[in-house]
């Protein structure tokens, strides 16, 4: 990849537009995500190992050509039969990419207009495991380690709040506070962090863990640290949490695939059985802005269409 670096060292124009494309996203994970994007469109797309005099030519060729280009991308992500938010997000990095340059005078189209959204439900599939499953995989952690009391703190946090990989991966130990049992996440689509309330077992959890750790507390410490002899001490990253969940759900015997985003539906999915469907308490857990998001979870977990196949079938 070409790496992000400061801006006031950059002398290369392409570096710069990178540079300054990047810093516009608020989120490291969306700006590490953008360029590994950039990345796979040039090589995909050239079969050559991505250079700024790649780019450079990309930039500089003429609309018709730009256009072309993009329309063989959006058919040659469909033949890897990606699932159509990959392919959307995929093309609307290039796209802003290129709007990026348009906007410096680096190139002479912008490509907004160009390639349509390919259609896509939202969580298609928000099964997880049950609450009885979760018991047995927390059982697994061994309270014993250090890894088993870093992994239920973990897995606590995912269940308990409903956090994303990428949530718990960013949070510092001060982001932490015990007197009111707070916690302070940068949150999906949130440029500043705000307070989520933590449960007496989560807390409890926590604690178990960072005095296991007896690690010396700085500013801005990683409250998740990788424990691996590679990278021991640097903050756990997505992948690792999701390494993590995997690993644990497999050894507890469950069989379906689990991912962290997996426990998040299935937290959600238990806390609507909880609550009688009450999706409006519901989304204080969750997070999500749009109500219709859980309203999807809730159907899901009714099986409505299901009930009214049955009763379609009883007569035949």
């Amino acid at each position: 990849m070409l790496k992000l670096i400061n801006i006031e060292q950059e002398t290369s124009s392409i570096k710069r537009l990178i540079t300054l494309w990047l810093l516009d996203k608020s989120s490291p994970m969306t700006r590490y995500e953008y360029e590994k994007d950039l990345c796979y469109f040039f090589e995909s797309m050239s079969q050559k190992t991505v250079t700024e005099e790649l780019i450079k030519e990309f930039l500089s060729i003429k609309p018709f050509q730009a256009n072309a280009a993009l329309i063989a991308y959006k058919g040659y992500l469909r033949k890897k039969q990606l699932a159509p938010s990959t392919i959307n997000r995929k093309i609307s990095v290039i796209k802003s990419f290129v709007c990026a340059a348009h906007r410096l005078g680096l190139c002479q189209y912008s490509l907004k207009d160009v390639v349509g959204s390919e259609r896509s439900k939202p969580f298609r599939d928000t099964s997880g495991i049950t609450l009885e499953e979760f018991k047995k995989v927390l059982m697994v952690c061994d309270l014993k380690t250090i890894k088993g009391t870093r992994d239920k703190a973990l897995l606590m946090l995912l269940w308990s709040n409903a956090l994303r990989r990428n949530e718990i991966s960013a949070l510092d130990i001060d982001d932490i506070d015990y007197s009111n049992s707070k916690l302070w996440i940068k949150g999906k689509g949130y440029n500043e962090k705000h307070a989520i309330d933590l449960s007496v077992k989560c807390v409890e959890a926590i604690k178990y863990w960072l005095v296991y750790r007896g690690n010396e507390v700085k500013k801005y410490t990683p409250l998740f640290t990788s424990l691996d002899s590679k990278s021991i001490g640097n903050r756990l990253s997505g992948d690792g949490i999701y390494k993590i969940v995997r690993r644990y759900c497999e050894k507890a015997g469950i069989e379906k695939r689990i991912s962290p985003h997996r426990i998040r539906h299935s937290s959600i999915t238990t806390a609507l059985d909880k609550s009688n469907g009450n999706v409006r308490k519901v989304q204080k857990l969750s997070r999500h802005k749009n109500l219709n998001t859980l309203m999807i979870y809730d159907d899901n977990r009714n099986q409505d269409q299901l009930k009214l196949s049955n009763l379609l079938e009883q007569d035949l």
